[in-house]
This record gives structure tokens, C-alpha cells and sequence, in this order.
């Protein structure tokens, strides 16, 4: 074998073993964008909130009831220390309580040190499951 088509044949080689990963990237992204369960209604109006750890890769909190028109659904890790923020629904918003940080109910900064809002989902319920979706 030359040498010539022995680099080639490494080339192809390299590309075609990259392929599957390429293919399962692509795969990954277009499944994080839609609607995801979880939980359940009876979950989320035992205490009118649900959080969910490592939905998929990420926290997600939900607030509101079955009886909502509107769900409220956050990644309630706080943008300032990566503490987990806790809704107060009596001032209807997010409160960390490592540092003071507070967030309106659509995760804009209310009061710092945090200077970036809280990432958000759409969140629905269907049937008996509580769903969201990356905005």
C-alpha cells in the first residue's frame, strides 16, 4: 500500500468513526426542545410547586396549580451563587436566601447581587402530566 492511500484510508477512517457523534448530537438537540414530563398534576397542587433536579441536565421548578391559567417554570439555580432560589408567593417571586438575590415570577433580577435573570421554560399541563419545554 502507498503511502498516500494509507493517509487517505486514515482520513476516511477518522471521519466515518466521527459520524455517530455527530448524528447523536444533532439527536440530543432537537429532543431537548420539546416538551419533556415532569411530574404530575397531584405532584404539583400537593404543594402548589414542583421541582424537578437534573431535568434533563438542569433544575426546573414549576409554580402554579392545575387550576392556573398561567404555569410559571424557572431553572432555580441562582445566577449570582448556584443556590437553589424557593418561590415566595406572597411578594410573587424567587428568593435565594444565600445572598438575597430576588427574581420576579418571569426570572428578571429584582434585587442583585444576581445581574442575570433566571432562565425560563413554558410549562403546560396535559391530561395528568406536567409538561415543559426549553423557551
Amino acid at each position: 500500500m502507498k503511502r498516500r492511500d494509507f493517509i487517505n484510508w486514515v482520513g476516511l477512517s477518522a471521519i466515518v468513526s466521527s459520524l455517530p457523534v455527530a448524528i447523536a448530537a444533532c439527536s440530543d438537540q432537537t429532543a431537548s426542545e420539546e416538551w419533556q414530563t415532569v411530574g404530575t398534576v397531584a405532584e404539583l397542587d400537593e404543594d402548589g410547586q414542583l421541582l424537578v433536579k437534573n431535568w434533563p441536565s438542569v433544575n426546573v421548578l414549576v409554580v402554579g396549580t392545575s387550576e392556573s391559567a398561567n404555569l410559571i417554570a424557572v431553572d432555580p439555580t441562582c445566577t449570582h451563587s448556584g443556590c437553589t432560589v424557593t418561590w415566595e408567593a406572597e411578594g410573587n417571586k424567587f428568593g435565594c436566601r444565600c445572598h438575597g438575590a430576588e427574581y420576579a415570577s418571569d426570572g428578571q433580577v429584582q434585587r442583585g447581587p444576581a445581574t442575570e435573570p433566571l432562565k425560563t421554560y413554558t410549562a403546560k399541563i396535559e391530561n395528568d402530566s406536567v409538561l415543559v419545554k426549553p423557551n
